[in-house]
């Protein structure tokens, strides 16, 4: 008797299979894949193979949990039958190798085994096995093993392809988002270009200005112009919303404010022998609404203050439209309140708006604000509100232009515990230092 038969009886009935049905009715499940059996008896390979065979699979052999390795180290195998019980590198030991290498996919292992105590599978389980075939092998229970196996694999290939598609979506989209970024950056850099001096000194008076949007761009917009040698306007808006809809209409506003023609700014008007002259704040404040609501037919709105402060003598008129209260800081010490809050732009056809006359005195200082100071929140979600910016106004009163601004920027983003606001902070800063000297033009 030759090798093969001393090695079948030595090793009995434990390696046999039991003949059944093949497998050829998997075929088209199998879809050609790779199979690798691990026996130490070369006639238990035999079988094996032949039986995967007809359920088309190709299929290669080691006869030791070391030579298998080595395979595998070469060759993806979808399907690895492995003998537990064999000398050098067990099945246990070589599922556990499988595991550990590098592979773009996943391999389905399955133990062949004669044992079936609870924490022996239980420590196949853990080591990284699939399933578990007892011997002798049955042909049918081989087959639904295979089909089980294959089902996994399916799941996993598709899975793996979703992901793949993911993936490739998400790296489209982060290439987007990085133009999208790059472009929001630029645009963020000619929106801050709408202010052009943060501070002007006019002899008589001097205005300051501070911009700060809460993201790339932002909705707010502060200016001033001359509308004659004795006359500054200056403003403060906030559109409704945040982001690029938001600036595209704060940059129209800005446009109808800074035309260097009479016929392109909202605040002047032409007489019969075109000589200009400035509409009254509430009549401005109309003209927009007439403007927003007929000509541009946005779903935005926008809150404002525009005021017209007369740089010899001190008085100022203003509109107040929706915006946050401005504030007069007296030379004495004292802070008021001023304005009747009035409807916002852009929202009510026809709306009427009223005017606010104050007299400044040298010393006098007005404040204009937006809501992203009045609503920034703390931590826990309560509001600063007017109160609060007052006791700020308080705290920093001894400060003038744009470093009494700063200021207040730096005391509401500590407020509010972040270095990232939720809503876009401005503001306007008017003092008026009585006549005396500087150029008014």
């Amino acid at each position: 008797m030759g090798h093969e038969g001393v090695e079948s009886l030595e090793r009995g009935p434990v390696n046999a299979i039991v003949p059944n049905p093949d497998l050829s009715d998997i075929t088209e499940q199998a879809q050609r894949r790779r199979v690798l059996i691990v026996d130490d008896s070369r006639m238990q390979r035999k079988i094996l193979q032949a039986s995967l065979k007809r359920g088309n699979y190709d299929v290669d052999e080691a006869g030791s949990g070391t030579e298998a390795l080595e395979l595998m180290r070469q060759q993806a195998y979808d399907f690895v039958l492995s003998d537990w019980m064999m000398p050098g590198l067990n099945g246990l030991e070589l599922c556990r190798a499988f595991r550990g290498l590098s592979q773009d996919r996943y391999g389905y292992f399955i133990l062949l085994t004669a044992k079936n105590e609870k924490s022996e599978v239980a420590q196949g389980l853990e080591v990284g096995a699939d399933d578990f075939l007892a011997k002798p092998v049955n042909a049918a229970e081989l087959h639904a093993r295979m089909i089980a196996g294959e089902r996994i694999l399916k799941m996993e290939r598709e899975l793996t392809e979703k992901n793949r598609i993911v993936n490739e979506t998400l790296d489209e989209l982060r290439d987007v988002h990085a133009a999208l970024d790059r472009d929001l950056i630029e645009a963020r850099k000619l929106q801050m270009t709408l202010v052009r001096e943060r501070q002007r000194d006019l002899g008589s008076a001097e205005i300051a200005v501070m911009l700060r949007p809460s993201g790339h761009v932002g909705g707010d917009l502060v200016g001033y112009f001359m509308l004659s040698p004795s006359k500054l306007a200056f403003y403060a808006i906030d559109v409704s919303g945040h982001g690029v809809a938001s600036a595209m209409l704060a940059a129209r506003l800005a446009g109808m404010f800074t035309s260097s023609t009479p016929e392109g700014n909202v605040a002047i008007a032409l007489d019969g022998s075109d000589q200009a002259e400035a509409f009254a704040p509430d009549v401005v404040a109309g003209r927009m609404n007439r403007i927003v609501i007929e000509t541009m037919q946005v779903d935005q709105y926008f809150t404002v203050i525009y005021a017209v402060a007369d740089l010899v003598t001190g008085q100022v008129s203003f509109v107040q439209a929706g915006h946050p209260h401005p504030f007069l800081l007296r030379a004495d010490g004292t802070i008021e309140t001023l304005g009747e809050g009035g409807l916002p732009v852009g929202l009510v056809p026809d709306a009427a708006y009223s005017r606010t006359d104050i007299q400044m005195q040298p010393g006098d200082r007005l404040l204009l604000m937006s809501d992203g100071l009045t609503e920034a929140a703390d931590e826990t979600g309560e509001e600063l509100g007017e109160e609060g910016v007052m006791t700020f106004v308080r705290k920093n009163a001894s400060m003038r232009g744009s470093t009494l601004l700063e200021a207040l920027v730096w005391d509401v983003q500590a407020f509010a515990g972040s270095g990232d606001m939720s809503d876009d902070i401005s503001g306007v800063l008017y003092e008026f230092r009585g006549a005396g000297g500087g150029d008014l033009s």
